[in-house]
């Protein structure tokens, strides 16, 4: 996650406000492989949402993330879950995300960076409260899991 994080960011339009803490969560969909690890970050961009999905899929792709299984193991899963002002429902990108309201391994990491961020007419944190989060299971609070410094935030 430190290095999606290092290639998303040395793109120039794309500025590192923000990290979650770090959570680990049993997998989703095929059970027999590795817990989840999951985080968010905030960002400020000058990227349209496709240039942004484009360089989301371009990290993922740098560290060698394949789409062979459908919910399988992966090396890194990038999402875009939401970005302010924005409504968008095309080929290969909504947003926010179709989901994330019924998501608390997206959710709680979102609530450390945005409580209030409105999804759908309603806060991160009152979607959260509707969420079962026994399974998302903080391993690293905001801050301890990368340093953010240099061309970070």
């Amino acid at each position: 996650m430190v290095q999606a994080i290092d290639i998303l960011v040395s793109n120039d339009e794309i500025r590192l406000e923000g990290v979650s803490g770090l959570y680990a969560t049993e997998p989703w969909g095929l059970k027999e492989q590795a817990e989840f690890k999951n985080a968010c970050i905030e960002i400020s961009t000058s990227l349209e949402p496709e240039g942004l999905l484009e360089a989301c899929l371009e990290t993922e792709a740098r560290l060698d993330r394949t789409r062979d299984v459908r919910w399988g193991p992966r090396t890194i899963d990038l999402d875009i879950l939401a970005m302010e002002d924005v409504a968008i429902d095309i080929d290969g990108l909504t947003i926010p995300h179709s989901r994330l309201h019924e998501r608390a391994f997206a959710l709680v990491p979102m609530a450390d960076l945005a409580p209030d961020l409105k999804i759908e007419g309603q806060s991160v944190s009152e979607l959260l409260k509707k969420q079962d989060r026994s399974g998302v299971k903080q391993i690293a609070a905001p801050g301890e899991w990368i340093e953010i410094s240099g061309n970070r935030a």
